[in-house]
């Protein structure tokens, strides 16, 4: 019998401690800018989590208001000439 592949809870994490409003958009939300919003700590870091099946995604940070790619995440072009970000889920 196959397993079920099943979602997995994902940490989106981004510093950007002079941010007022963060969310992370990508394909495993059809990129809607407000659907996942990351919450702030302390020290500047904000963080985000989706639940996903596994697969290999494409996705953005959204900082008040304008696009931004992770840092410390691997990139790959898009249709837009600019770059999305990437993250595989086993």
């Amino acid at each position: 019998m196959a397993m079920m592949s099943k979602a997995k809870p994902i940490e989106f994490k981004l510093y950007a401690p002079s941010a007022k409003k963060v969310s992370v958009a990508g394909s495993f939300n059809n990129w809607e800018a407000k659907s996942v919003s990351a919450k702030k700590d302390t020290k500047g870091n904000w963080s985000a989590k989706v639940s996903l099946k596994p697969g290999r995604y494409e996705y953005k940070f959204i900082v008040d208001g304008s696009w931004q790619n992770d840092p410390c995440a691997a990139r790959v072009g898009n249709s837009l000439g600019s770059q999305n970000n990437i993250i595989e889920i086993k």
